[in-house]
């Protein structure tokens, strides 16, 4: 597994959860809007206390579905099942789904479902008491957000650079980070809440770039997603999104990346109805399963 090709296939596709509640593989992800779709194995939800376009398609406010979907969730069932929720940045999409797939396998009777958005906004759903077990983000900053919320400290897991990317066919012409950074190409990038936004901000400082980017994306899979779809020349995304959506883009370094690097932490929810089954899932981000995973996806290890 320790292969860069070996975890993602295809780039992340945006997901809206709805609510009802399907089922859909052994692992399920949501993502929060007034229609649910099917997307392979798993279920996403995203939620949001904003709205933000994203392509062709915009994200429906519904934070008061998301709270209300999760609860009914935990409801009912045979009394031999569990449901083990996790609210992970989107940056984690690819991983996260992988290894709620190895969970399950390894607890007979235990169904994870992956939240995934900014991580900041899963911090406040956190604060604010959402029914589930584990919060995972992709910085410290926002997980001290949620510190009120937490009933373990946090465990760093990996870590993340920046990267550019453009679409691989050449038609945007991006030859390299000079092309945006002198504004001849147009960019994309995070909002400076979420920390690949954050961790921009910092960077281009750093490298006096003054182009400015032609929208601001609420997570990293946003910004990916408007480059796969041609709606900007490049976007700067975290190194393993650059490896998520593989031969749709091409990969080009950003001068300095490396000394401007975001950490990942996980810590079990003081409202987790699981804090068992929740600590066996941080255990496994620990582990050698887990660390396989998350190196194949391109993440350094702590």
């Amino acid at each position: 597994m320790r292969s860069r090709d070996g975890v993602v296939s295809t780039p992340a596709r945006r997901w809206r959860s709805s609510l009802l509640d399907h089922h859909q593989g052994p692992a399920r992800r949501w993502r929060s809007s007034l229609l649910d779709h099917h997307q392979g194995p798993a279920r996403r939800w995203r939620s949001s206390l904003l709205d933000h376009p994203q392509g062709p398609a915009q994200r429906v406010v519904v934070a008061l579905a998301i709270v209300g979907t999760l609860a009914l969730s935990g409801c009912g069932g045979e009394d031999d099942e569990q449901t083990l929720t996790v609210l992970a940045a989107a940056s984690l999409t690819e991983t996260f789904t992988a290894l709620a797939e190895e969970f399950e396998a390894e607890h007979t009777g235990v169904t994870v479902r992956l939240a995934f958005d900014s991580s900041a906004t899963l911090a406040q759903q956190a604060l604010e008491g959402a029914p589930a077990d584990v919060l995972a983000t992709a910085d410290e900053r926002t997980m001290d957000l949620a510190r009120e919320a937490l009933a373990t400290e946090p465990r760093t897991f990996a870590s993340n650079s920046l990267v550019l990317v453009a679409p691989a066919d050449g038609r945007a012409e991006v030859d390299g980070f000079d092309d945006v950074a002198s504004g001849r190409a147009s960019y994309v990038a995070c909002v400076p809440t979420a920390p690949c936004g954050a961790l921009w901000v910092a960077l281009a400082a750093d490298q006096q770039v003054d182009a400015q980017p032609v929208s601001l994306e609420v997570d990293v899979k946003a910004v990916l997603a408007k480059v796969v779809a041609d709606e900007a020349d490049a976007g700067v995304v975290y190194a393993t999104d650059a490896v998520s959506a593989g031969p749709a883009v091409a990969t080009l370094a950003i001068p300095g990346a490396d000394a401007f690097t975001t950490t990942y932490p996980a810590a079990v929810l003081d409202q987790a109805r699981e804090p068992g089954l929740a600590e066996e899932f941080v255990e496994l981000l620990l582990s050698e399963v887990g660390r396989d995973v998350l190196d194949a996806a391109g993440f350094a290890l702590p």
